[in-house]
C-alpha cells in the first residue's frame, strides 16, 4: 500500500514510530525457510534474527533488511546447564537469546512487535510460549508453522 509519509524517506531516514520490530528465529533444519520468510519482510523492517546451527562451518551470510541483526548461535561453543559441564541442547541457545531480547525489547509490552518462528517443534515451541506466555506477546503477533498448532484461539 502506497503511504504518502513514507515517499520521502531512505534509507537513512528515521521514522521508529510508523514501523514494526520483527523477531526471527531459526535453527539448522529450517534454513530454506528461515531464508524465504527474510525476502518476505519490507526493506525498512528493524528488529533481530536469531539461528541457531550445530558449529561456526554452518554460518553463512543471510539476506536481511539492513535495519535487521543477525546473530548466529552455534552450539558447539557454547555451554549447556551453568556449573554442569553439559554441551548445549539443540534450542537451548536459541531460548535463551530470546529471553535476554525480550527481556530487554518487550519491557514495556509487545507493541506491534512481530515474531516469526522457523525450526523443529521443540524450539519453536518453546520460543512460542517464552514469547506469549513470559513476555506477553499476543498469540496473533506470532508467526509459527501451521502443523505445530501452537495458537490457542
Amino acid at each position: 500500500m502506497y503511504r504518502p509519509d513514507h515517499a520521502a524517506h531512505t534509507g537513512k531516514t528515521a521514522h521508529h514510530g510508523d514501523r514494526v520490530q520483527f523477531l526471527v528465529t531459526g535453527d539448522e533444519t529450517s534454513l530454506a525457510e528461515l531464508q524465504s520468510e527474510l525476502a518476505l519482510l519490507p526493506l525498512c523492517a528493524t528488529g533481530r534474527v536469531f539461528v541457531e546451527v550445530p558449529e561456526p562451518k554452518d554460518v553463512f551470510e543471510l539476506q536481511v533488511p539492513m535495519r535487521m541483526t543477525v546473530t548466529w548461535l552455534p552450539r558447539s561453543v557454547r555451554g549447556g546447564r551453568p556449573g554442569t559441564g553439559e554441551r548445549c541442547a539443540p534450542g537451548q541457545a536459541l531460548r535463551r537469546a530470546v529471553r535476554a531480547w525480550s527481556a530487554e525489547m518487550l519491557c514495556d509490552g509487545a507493541g506491534d512487535t512481530k515474531a516469526i518462528l522457523t525450526g523443529d517443534f521443540r524450539g519453536v515451541s518453546e520460543v512460542f510460549e517464552l514469547l506469549t506466555i513470559g513476555a506477553g506477546m499476543p498469540d496473533a503477533q506470532v508467526s509459527a508453522p501451521e502443523q505445530f498448532r501452537l495458537h490457542r484461539s
